[in-house]
């Protein structure tokens, strides 16, 4: 049986979703001849983690049993996604170099959204 699902954990899954297909499809479409190689490889990065840890929030939302663990993996997921994928869009546009030193963050709130999926597995009934 599925587990209850909240409606801000159901927001944070679509929109999750819908913006890493959006924002490859503007990577794919609208930065070709704007932004050198090197600059779409990075677009390419975001995308690719923005996708797999929007695709993580999606089976956590549904497969996770309700608690602390599941809910503290989706916001994580989230921040993940915002921090990580979010300074390199945001580097691949062309934002100060500094703007690199916010990425680590993203990649620390993903790995901790992981121990907390491991977690809530650890302590599924």
């Amino acid at each position: 049986m599925r587990q209850p699902v909240s409606g801000a954990h159901a927001l944070l899954v679509g929109v999750a979703g819908a913006s890493a297909v959006g924002l490859g499809a503007f990577g794919a479409h609208a930065l070709r001849g704007v932004v050198d190689d090197a600059g779409l490889q990075v677009w390419h990065t975001a995308v690719q983690y923005h996708f797999w840890h929007a695709l993580a929030m999606f089976v956590a939302v549904v497969g996770l049993a309700p608690g602390r663990a599941r809910s503290v993996a989706v916001a994580l997921f989230a921040v993940g996604i915002v921090l990580f994928s979010g300074s390199l869009y945001a580097l691949a546009l062309g934002a100060p170099r500094w703007t690199g030193a916010i990425t680590p963050f993203g990649g620390v709130a993903f790995i901790v959204a992981w121990i907390a999926v491991g977690l809530s597995l650890r302590r599924a009934p």
